[in-house]
């Protein structure tokens, strides 16, 4: 009988209800943020896709690159 009373007054069980709660609400709150963003951030990297892929990359040397590099190689 006295283990029945020691488990009933215990309160380590509340506790663990306490973090479980609090965790399981983090996690939740995390998801609608993931959630909410999601579709925004899809937008701007399809687009940032598109202009990077119609983006020309272009070197312009200068005279003194020219004679930089003629002069290593």
């Amino acid at each position: 009988m006295s283990v029945l009373k020691n488990f009933l007054k215990s309160e380590d069980g509340a506790v663990t209800v306490d973090w479980v709660v609090l965790t399981a609400s983090i996690v939740g709150l995390g998801l609608a943020v993931i959630v909410a963003i999601a579709g925004g951030t899809n937008n701007v990297s399809t687009g940032l896709g598109a202009n990077l892929g119609a983006a020309q990359a272009r070197r312009i040397f200068s005279v003194h690159d020219r004679l930089f590099l003629h002069w290593v190689f």
